[in-house]
């Protein structure tokens, strides 16, 4: 299989919180999107990894990804190594996308920076010819994206731009809402967590709400590009964005 787009997070419910509206919404203009989480958030004070794996594939039906898959990588150990950069490698050689995201560089969890880290590597690293992966016995070609940009995630920053998923919040919320385990559930005995918090659904809406506002719209998505990206400005005259 081939992919349009590959999202790698660290954790089941990262790559929905940081970026669901825009997988939803890149899905809905027929683009064939993935998602690999390198763990399974066993280490999560709240659920289990066989919780999490089930709420996983919940929301990735709410989504209707064309992938989602897992690495394994024991959660809390996400560290940058040869090992994982070459996971990962193999995962871009695969399925080979034009553009993925990766959680952004600094955050509140080590694990997604870890990710971050490993992910930016692979991306340099799947292009290399002298960097030798196998899949089913035989030697991946090197292939590098177009792309690699970075979606929010705790900490914030200045994004190089901003999706209008005004459309879409609503199916984000959704796959949000599938990890059930996870988030403000007043029937639940487990212990309150940062995320499990009644405010913390409140706050990821108030940020779509401040990111939408900030480009006219009612919902946006922020992301980072270490790169100059390239703007058309006719489209938006002749569309009349422009105001």
């Amino acid at each position: 299989m081939q992919l349009d787009v590959l999202v790698f997070a660290a954790h089941p419910d990262d790559a929905e919180l940081g970026m669901g509206g825009t997988i939803a919404k890149l899905i809905n203009s027929k683009i064939k999107v993935g998602v690999i989480d390198l763990s399974k958030g066993e280490m999560g004070t709240r659920g289990s990894a066989e919780t999490r794996k089930k709420e996983a594939l919940k929301a990735a039906k709410i989504l209707n990804l064309s992938l989602r898959e897992n690495l394994g990588i024991k959660d809390g150990s996400i560290k940058l190594n040869e090992k994982h950069i070459n996971a990962v490698v193999k995962k871009i050689r695969q399925y080979q996308p034009q553009i993925i995201f990766a959680p952004y560089k600094n955050d509140r969890h080590p694990d997604h920076i870890g990710t971050s880290r490993i992910v930016k590597e692979a991306f340099f690293y799947s292009g290399l010819t002298k960097v030798i992966t196998k899949l089913n016995g035989k030697i991946q070609v090197p292939y590098r994206p177009k792309k690699i940009f970075y979606y929010m995630q705790n900490i914030e920053f200045y994004p190089s731009f901003v999706v209008d998923i005004s459309d879409t919040f609503q199916t984000k919320m959704e796959s949000v809402l599938a990890y059930k385990t996870q988030f403000f559930n007043p029937e639940s005995r487990e212990p309150e967590t940062f995320i499990s918090q009644p405010n913390f659904l409140k706050f990821v809406e108030a940020r779509a709400k401040n990111y939408g506002f900030r480009i006219g719209k009612d919902y946006g998505e922020p992301f980072y590009s270490e790169d100059l990206i390239e703007l058309d400005l006719s489209n938006y005259i002749f569309s009349g964005e422009v105001k």
